[in-house]
Formats: structure tokens, sequence, C-alpha cells
């Protein structure tokens, strides 16, 4: 005969099991749950922004429209603790004129370039292969002596699946650009192997499609597999990186729900940026 002492500890474990199959249940449900909007989450990013924003990298579009994402679509990180490493942004705003053609061929292809990046993090040098990407330097050039870049935020930062700090977008929100596109430039660079863009890697971001390409770039802070379908058209210099992996030390925020993109949390911005003809 069972006892009432028995019969309690018969319930209780009764209990605890169906407990233990809710919360088994539960974890399962959440896993299919995250799966499901995981899977979701990457069809409307490599529909809509690329390098850039879903993806890999997010790219310009003529018509300010929202960007289609590059092929790439790392998750978002959990958010970091770090502390801001970068300084307030200088005073002014983002300028929003746009053109609507590319502009003319002013630089010297044979000719050596540099682009400065003074952020608020610090300054990111870079050397411009004006020979192998006239269109793509030409381009910078332009825009930096418009004062296109300055004040804008750099946008996203990606620190899983590639490891880049993306750049160069008025709106920072993934979806802006000059007005015009440049043509692809350089893809068969030999920099560029078994599909990975090397550390120190400064690139075009595009929508996704052929020469789509506008004013967004990335910069590359640790080797990340791609595939050449972003115009390399620069290198960082040994300080720049030691900017950038500063900023990515800092970590980035959780994905935003609406852009896809995963801002950094240092607050960086180019307060100016310069081409120069050496």
């Amino acid at each position: 005969m069972v006892t009432q002492e028995q019969r309690r500890r018969q319930l209780a474990r009764e209990k605890f099991l169906r407990q233990q199959q809710r919360r088994t249940s539960a974890r399962r449900k959440a896993r299919m749950r995250n799966a499901a909007i995981a899977s979701v989450l990457g069809v409307i990013l490599i529909g809509s922004v690329a390098l850039y924003t879903t993806g890999v990298v997010l790219g310009d579009d003529d018509d300010s429209k929202t960007n289609a994402s590059a092929e790439v679509t790392p998750s978002a990180s959990a958010p970091s603790k770090a502390p801001d490493p970068c300084e307030k942004p200088a005073e002014g705003k983002v300028k929003t004129q746009t053109w609507k053609k590319e502009p003319a061929m002013t630089i010297d292809k044979s000719a050596k370039y540099t682009m400065k990046l003074a952020t608020t993090c610090g300054d990111i040098d870079l050397a411009l292969k004006a020979d192998a990407a006239p269109h793509t330097v030409n381009s910078f050039d332009f825009l930096a002596g418009k004062g296109f870049f300055d004040h804008t935020k750099c946008h996203r930062l990606t620190t899983e699946g590639i490891y880049v700090l993306q750049c160069g977008d008025p709106t920072a929100q993934g979806n802006g650009g000059p007005g015009y596109n440049i043509p692809d430039e350089n893809l068969k660079d030999k920099s560029l192997k078994d599909n990975v863009y090397p550390a120190g890697t400064v690139a075009m971001a595009n929508t996704g499609q052929p020469d789509s390409g506008g004013s967004q770039f990335f910069l590359v802070y640790q080797d990340s597999q791609l595939p050449p379908s972003y115009t390399p058209f620069g290198t960082v210099s040994k300080e720049g990186m030691t900017v950038l992996k500063k900023i990515a030390s800092a970590g980035a925020q959780p994905a935003d729900p609406t852009t896809g993109n995963t801002a950094p949390n240092a607050t960086v911005v180019i307060d100016k940026a310069t081409v120069t003809k050496s």
C-alpha cells in the first residue's frame, strides 16, 4: 500500500518532470523561432542591402533607395560593454548634395594618391590604387573635395564571419550615396586570393549588382572571406590598422530591426576626408 509520504514524493517527481518537459519544449521552440527569424533576416538582407548591411557590405543606390545586401550576412554580435574609445565629433553638418552622373576623369592614373580619414577615433591613412581603380579613386577625389564624407558616421561594424568597418553613407542608414554609380574595377587584384580580402584592404560596397558602387566603402581589419565582387582600391596604413582594431575591440550593437546594420559601439565619425596627390 502506498503511504502518504510516498504519494507526495511521486507527485513531486511528476511535477518536476512536467516542468522539465515544458522547459525543454520552450527551448526547442525558441531555437526554431530564432532560426526562422535568422533565415528571414538573411533573405531580407540579401535582397535589400550589401557588405553592406544584411550581408557583407552595404551598397549605394543612385536614387537613394534601399540597397541590396551583399552575399554574406554574418549574425550580429552580442552588445559589448567596452567603453567608447573615441572622441566627440567635430562641429558641422553632413552635406546632402548629390550628382546625376559620375564626375569627369581628372586624376593622373600614373600618380600616387593617398586619402586621410580624420576620425573621432584617430587618423586612418589610405594608399589608393589610382592605376588599378581609376574610376573609384577619381570619384573619391571628387567627393572628398566636395566635403561629401565630412561629419559622416561609419554605420556598420561586422564582428563575425567577415571583419569590416563600413563608412561613406551620409544617411548612416546603409542606403545613401552620391546619386551616381561607378563601375567595378580591379576585381582580379593579386591581393585577393582564395576569395579572401586580407586585413588592411579598402574596398567598395555595392548593392550586389554589377557596377553599383557609389560612396560606401569598407575597411577590412581582419582577413575576411568574400567573393571578389567588391572593388579593392586601397590599403590601410599600419597606424590606421591600430585605429581600426581599437574600434573593433569596442564591439558592435545588435542588428537594427529596420536596416539590419550592426553599428559600432565606438562613435566613429569622419570629421574630415582629404585626398592628396603625391
